[in-house]
């Protein structure tokens, strides 16, 4: 028996189809936002106790660009992922199932979330 495989695979070699970007950028997404709820639910609890609290964490969040930069992340992540859940279910009705209307749709959610992320951008600095 003769191996025709190859032994080593390049991996940084291969070109990965936009649907594989698609895929990964969703699931990035999800980790982010997980990290992002650990810490944006106590924030959400604490600015809920008064206002006192609520304007001291607003008053935070325009003095400083780590946090800006935190929110911007997650929302980000979350925009990105609403987008790819909507891909999702509309592969799941039965459109776009095709490799040419996979990778049209991964496209379009790539550039949709590269939208909303620039408007979340927007948002917070101006």
């Amino acid at each position: 028996m003769k191996k025709q495989r190859p032994m080593n695979l390049a991996i940084q070699t291969m070109a990965l189809p936009i649907t594989a970007y698609a895929s990964i950028l969703h699931r990035i997404s999800a980790v982010v936002m997980w990290v992002g709820f650990a810490f944006y639910l106590p924030t959400l609890w604490y600015s809920l106790q008064s206002p006192e609290n609520f304007a001291l964490l607003h008053a935070l969040r325009d003095e400083s660009i780590i946090i800006q930069l935190f929110l911007w992340a997650f929302l980000t992540a979350m925009g990105y992922y609403l987008c790819g859940g909507i891909k999702h279910l509309i592969q799941e009705a039965g459109y776009c199932e095709s490799l040419e209307g996979g990778a049209k749709i991964s496209w379009a959610c790539i550039a949709v979330g590269v939208l909303l992320s620039v408007l979340s951008g927007v948002w917070i600095w101006l």
